[in-house]
């Protein structure tokens, strides 16, 4: 467990299971339960995933190997603001996952629909209790100009769902895990939250959660929990890889010039990108996790691996220097 964390994460380093939803290509399930075997195996104690992931079939996953180990031994969240319901002949817009479930996610940041959501995590996932859960996705990119609608609903209904469930002992924290950082900053002020998982806005190319997200998280004593060290993959494979994305999509030329400077100034450093962009969250003193999405077995060394890797005092000033944040 870490000293710095309230909430009780076991693991500065934590287990994305988007991937095990088949985000973006399939993944067999043999290959899934080894992942997290491996994952566990080399000390990783805190595992993240949602209801959207796979339409359910991460959660079944991360379920079927939560079975096997000591409960207390690991940190679970998950997400509320979705539920699963059969389709019954309506077509589904699978989006980015390969080979989920054949399911149709239901929005509903209402009270009974928090609480239909965490019915149906608590039976994928096989537990009984609750160590976090996240307000999932009520912003801008997810909802557009119902945005506003979208968070008056999750305050009302989410929010103070999660909060009586918190009162009543059920679940240990609370948290928003949204991709936009004034988003984040706005649900701060609007409840009482142990954490926010802050998606692609708090890393090596993209810092816009300084200027509002990290000063109100140190002014309530918040604990962040950074995803998207690697902007989807821009950072992971390199600004200069085939088809390297940025929050998903194609990266644009400024994103691109960034992420080059970046690059160089690792390179004159003997620093791996990779490396850098997961310890770089993790030096901020509000950051208590960093989570990383990982769906094959050797990623879970490469991440570790990049995590201890040594860096100087001097690349961190050399990045401040240059400015390469917008």
């Amino acid at each position: 467990m870490t000293e710095r964390s309230r909430i009780g994460f076991r693991s500065r380093l934590g287990f994305g299971a988007s991937g095990l939803g088949t985000l973006y290509r399939d993944v067999p399930e043999g290959r899934a339960a080894e992942t997290l075997a491996t994952a566990y195996e080399a000390g990783l104690r805190y595992f993240d995933t949602a209801p959207l992931y796979g339409h359910g079939l991460s959660e079944l996953r991360l379920g079927s190997f939560l079975r096997t180990v000591a409960r207390d031994t690991v940190t679970v969240s998950t997400k509320v603001g979705r539920y699963m319901v059969p389709p019954y002949g309506e077509a589904v817009d699978y989006g980015l996952w390969a080979k989920p479930l054949p399911l149709k996610p239901v929005f509903d940041y209402s009270y009974a629909g928090t609480l239909r959501a965490l019915e149906q995590s608590a039976n994928r996932l096989g537990i009984n209790d609750f160590d976090l859960i996240y307000i999932h996705d009520v912003d801008r990119f997810t909802h557009g100009d119902a945005y506003e609608r979208r968070f008056d609903e999750a305050i009302e209904g989410c929010y103070r769902a999660l909060d009586d469930l918190r009162k009543a002992g059920h679940i240990r924290a609370i948290g928003v895990g949204v991709n936009e950082s004034d988003v984040a900053t706005r649900f701060l002020k609007a409840g009482r939250f142990d954490a926010i998982m802050m998606a692609g806005r708090y890393t090596l190319l993209d810092r816009q959660a300084e200027a509002d997200l990290m000063p109100e998280a140190t002014r309530q004593g918040t604990e962040i929990v950074v995803a998207g060290v690697f902007n989807s993959g821009i950072l992971a494979a390199g600004p200069e890889a085939a088809g390297t994305t940025y929050d998903y999509g194609a990266p644009p030329p400024e994103v691109v010039a960034r992420a080059r400077r970046i690059a160089s100034i690792c390179a004159a450093h003997d620093v791996p990108l990779q490396a850098a962009a997961i310890q770089f969250p993790l030096r901020h003193p509000q950051v208590s996790a960093a989570v990383l999405g990982m769906s094959r077995p050797e990623r879970v060394g490469e991440n570790l691996a990049w995590s201890r890797h040594p860096i100087p005092p001097s690349f961190w000033q050399a990045l401040e220097e240059d400015r390469v944040s917008p």
